[in-house]
């Protein structure tokens, strides 16, 4: 049986631009794409998400990383029109609350209100820390006061006095002592009775003097409870005249505020309140306690007290909706946080050490975030929930929340939040939230599914054509010709494994072009060339090939066994790829069947000794199932086959070799020889049929690389699946082999095909019962039949 191998321009798939004008010459004269390519779903998931204002529509978007799902969102949202139909934004101020200082005040203001309010503020506390000591420094300030202290004085010594001369009246003498307390002391003429001359007196007199006494001292006692109370009015006075002469002060200064500020409702209500604080707490002003004030104006930058201090937490500098990108989202980022200042060993905190967190920025916009990283930080994703469902955000501290510990803190008034969480992520990220939390499908209703990649049509090459033109615009590289554009959109197919389609992978693409950029600039040239994108592959590929030639090095050697030319049976050439984290490549594994008398079992070493893998030991349950369709339709086999892959060590999955497999059976069933100058890859189904496998590139090119090492000739090739044929890319050494006849590539639909191409020989049809007497599969039934006799 002869069938025709693939020809050299079915094997790759080369980039004419058609759809660009013959003209662009390049990308500087292509415009820059301003959106992902090929991402119309993703895109109008976002679209949806973002048309809805109701809860729970936030977005998690889905995709392998370096599909470009954060820029396509940010390019999106950049260029979002609400159409008026956008949250209000405002600004997010803390006060002091002056009736209850553990719950700071927030003031809700109009966009770009926030910063000129602090500063008005700032200017006016910087005034009056001027105007009110000097309010109380003038001669009518101190003549009003000296007034109230001579009044409060004159009645003072009007009262001692009267009592003096009544006790004088009666030989007693009230005096004041060092320790500043009054003593009723009796007389003995003009001096006051030493305790032996008291004691020497008449008993009758001596208590007449101390009834005398007693009566005064009652009399003393009242007078020191009235002075008392004229001190205590004195203060009253004292404090009413402070308190009129500083709201002298004070409404000059606030009164032009409040006009300034008179369509804000919360403002004004606050500076009322500030106006009425200021003058209950003069002496932070008049500086009267030192260790207060010092605490009262302690670390902040401007000689202002703290209690008037307007804490901005958030100022919308324009009226586009915020967009904020949170690259670490710990705890305290997000929700923000309080912190504590010390001061000569004083720990304090106050509403103006509140600090504003990512979803304060973002509130009224879209906060976007590594789902991973969120789903690592403790706390994170269950405050997450918590803001989502309340729509409020509560500034409460962490530290609190996860101890034990009593300690006081502020519970400022919450924020009313609106806004869209967008979450990035993978196919794992967002099963394991699907399965494992109940919340995420109601907070995050909108998936936008990004798309590995898309249809390769003129159309879409032009797309990609252009997207090129943007990461060279964008990063200020030089312009590609159109060569090196082309064989750029030819990497991309050769990325997604497929003539008719195009990765959108644009990582790759970014990174590939930086190499590019940096070769050609090496060379000194003044455009990337189709020349310079070659060399960038292949410096590529020599920094992540070191395994790969150690493995071919074995072949070199000798120490990996296998032969490319010849006949041997039982023996087949089946095609493997090997992985590591930023390459793979193909490389060719001798697969070797022997039979013996036995029960029709075919016996997978590999699974025997738990090295192959579920999906190769159900391939080789299934190529076992079509191997008894072919010979033991009547009769049981009378033959046991051993099955292994030669010289593996490690683990061995995938039923991309089940063909090469049956093929090996059957040599070692009929005695036919295997042509090994040809190896195999594809899976099958019970009936026969070949089924597409991955890394079919890889794989030829790994089996032509091994018979470059031990020889080649012209009868060398590669068996694959028809159905493989459209993910042909190869190297253009490959296709130059083909082209002249040198190598051969065969696309199969049945392994029949193979068989009759590693034997040379007619496979055979079922036809009355049975196959040709000259056929492979007729010699296979004879021997079998002649066995079981």
């Amino acid at each position: 049986m002869t069938m025709t191998s693939l020809q050299a321009d079915t094997l790759y798939r080369t980039c004419t631009l058609n759809g660009l004008d013959a003209e662009l010459s390049s990308t500087k004269h292509l415009a820059p794409l301003n959106e992902i390519v090929g991402q119309e779903r993703a895109q109008q998931a976002v679209e949806f998400a973002m048309s809805i204002k109701e809860k729970g529509y936030n977005i998690f978007a889905i995709g392998r990383n370096g599909l470009g799902k954060r820029t396509m969102v940010l390019r999106y949202l950049n260029r979002h029109d609400p159409n008026g139909d956008a949250s209000p934004l405002y600004d997010w101020c803390y006060v002091a609350n002056f009736e209850e200082t553990r719950t700071p005040k927030l003031l809700k203001l109009k966009p770009g209100t926030g910063m000129p309010f602090k500063k008005d503020v700032e200017k006016l506390m910087l005034r009056l820390v001027k105007a009110l000591p000097l309010a109380f420094d003038n001669e009518m300030y101190y003549s009003r006061s000296e007034q109230l202290k001579n009044q409060l004085a004159e009645k003072q010594q009007t009262a001692l006095g009267n009592l003096t001369a009544e006790a004088k009246e009666q030989s007693v003498s009230l005096t004041l002592t060092t320790q500043g307390d009054y003593q009723l002391v009796a007389m003995n003429g003009e001096e006051p009775h030493t305790e032996e001359s008291f004691v020497a007196l008449p008993e009758d007199e001596q208590e007449k003097f101390e009834a005398i006494i007693t009566a005064l001292e009652v009399k003393l006692r009242g007078i020191a409870r009235q002075l008392t109370d004229w001190e205590e009015e004195f203060s009253d006075k004292i404090q009413k005249l402070n308190e009129e002469v500083a709201l002298e002060v004070v409404s000059h200064f606030v009164k032009p505020l409040k006009k300034q500020y008179r369509g804000h409702t919360e403002i004004k209500d606050y500076l009322t309140a500030m106006q009425k604080d200021i003058l209950e707490n003069l002496d932070i002003f008049l500086e009267e306690s030192e260790d207060q004030v010092a605490l009262s104006y302690a670390a902040l930058d401007k000689k202002m007290p703290r209690r008037y201090q307007v804490n901005v937490l958030v100022s919308q500098e324009s009226e586009h909706f915020p967009i904020v990108v949170e690259e670490s989202p710990n705890y305290h980022a997000i929700f923000g946080y309080i912190e504590n200042a010390t001061y000569k060993g004083t720990v304090f905190t106050d509403f103006s050490l509140i600090r504003s967190g990512s979803l304060h920025r973002a509130n009224g916009g879209v906060l976007l975030m590594d789902a991973v990283k969120v789903l690592e930080r403790p706390y994170v994703w269950d405050g997450l929930k918590r803001a989502l469902r309340s729509r409020k955000l509560n500034l409460s501290s962490l530290e609190r929340e996860v101890t034990l510990s009593g300690t006081i803190s502020l519970e400022p008034e919450p924020i009313p939040l609106d806004v869209k969480i967008i979450l990035f992520g993978d196919y794992q990220t967002y099963q394991l939230l699907v399965h494992y939390d109940p919340d995420f499908s109601e907070l995050f209703r909108v998936t936008a599914d990004f798309e590995d990649e898309m249809e390769r049509t003129d159309e879409t090459e032009l797309q990609y054509a252009r997207f090129i033109s943007s990461i060279v615009h964008d990063n200020g590289m030089l312009h590609c010709d159109r060569k090196a554009i082309a064989r750029i959109i030819e990497y991309s197919s050769r990325q997604a494994e497929d003539q008719n389609k195009l990765s959108l992978h644009s990582a790759d693409i970014a990174n590939l072009l930086r190499e590019t950029n940096y070769t050609a600039k090496a060379a000194n040239a003044n455009m990337i060339r189709v020349a310079h994108v070659e060399q960038a592959l292949q410096r590529q590929e020599k920094r992540v090939s070191r395994l790969q030639d150690q493995m071919l090095h074995t072949f070199r050697n000798g120490t990996t066994l296998i032969d490319t030319q010849g006949d041997v049976i039982g023996q087949i050439n089946g095609l493997s790829v090997v992985s590591t984290s930023d390459h793979r490549f193909g490389l060719p594994n001798r697969i070797t069947a022997t039979t013996s008398w036995g029960e029709g079992e075919v016996m997978d070493i590999e699974r025997s000794v738990k090295l192959g893998g579920r999906i190769h030991s159900k391939g080789v349950m299934i190529l076992t199932a079509y191997l008894s369709s072919l010979f033991g339709k009547s009769a049981r086999i009378p033959l046991t086959t051993h099955l292994t892959f030669e010289q593996s060590y490690g683990g061995v999955d995938g039923d991309s070799a089940s063909m090469a497999e049956l093929c090996a059976i059957i040599s070692a069933f009929s005695g036919c020889p295997i042509n090994q100058s040809i190896a195999i890859t594809g899976s099958m189904n019970q009936f026969g049929q070949a089924q597409p496998i991955g890394g079919v590139n890889e794989k030829i090119e790994g089996f032509f690389d091994v018979c470059t090492i031990k020889g080649r000739h012209s009868n060398q090739g590669v068996i694959i699946p028809q159905s493989n044929a459209h993910n042909l890319m190869l190297r253009k050494d490959i296709l130059t082999a083909v082209d002249k006849g040198d190598f051969h590539i065969w696309a199969i639909s049945h392994v029949s095909e193979a068989i009759s191409l590693l034997t040379g020989k007619d496979a055979g049809e079922w036809l009355d019962g049975n196959y040709p007497p000259e056929s492979v599969l007729g010699i296979a039934q004879n021997r079998l039949n002649a066995m079981r006799k």
